[in-house]
């Protein structure tokens, strides 16, 4: 996925293309990336998309970067959730 901190709303966009092909979840978030404020937020926003606790959601990979890797800890009926934000690229 790919994070946008100092956002003016909370929100996810959908999906992007990077140059190389790489398709990613665009998010906003309104804090700032300092901290790990900007990757909490992004954690609890997609949470919050899911329908999952917050501690479900977890940045694994590039904590300093825009685009993350995310671990989402559940059952298999957030499959569907995430189908929806992806738009069926899970």
């Amino acid at each position: 996925m790919r994070a946008q901190p100092g956002a003016s709303r909370d929100a996810i966009e959908g999906m992007g293309e990077d140059a190389a092909g790489r398709c990613f979840l665009k998010v906003r978030v309104r804090a700032v990336a300092e901290r790990g404020r900007a990757n909490a937020a992004v954690e609890a926003v997609l949470a919050r998309a899911l329908g999952v606790p917050k501690s479900a959601v977890s940045v694994e990979k590039g904590e300093t970067q825009r685009i993350k890797t995310v671990r989402i800890s559940g059952d298999a009926s957030i499959a569907g959730a995430l189908g929806r934000l992806t738009g069926g690229a899970e």
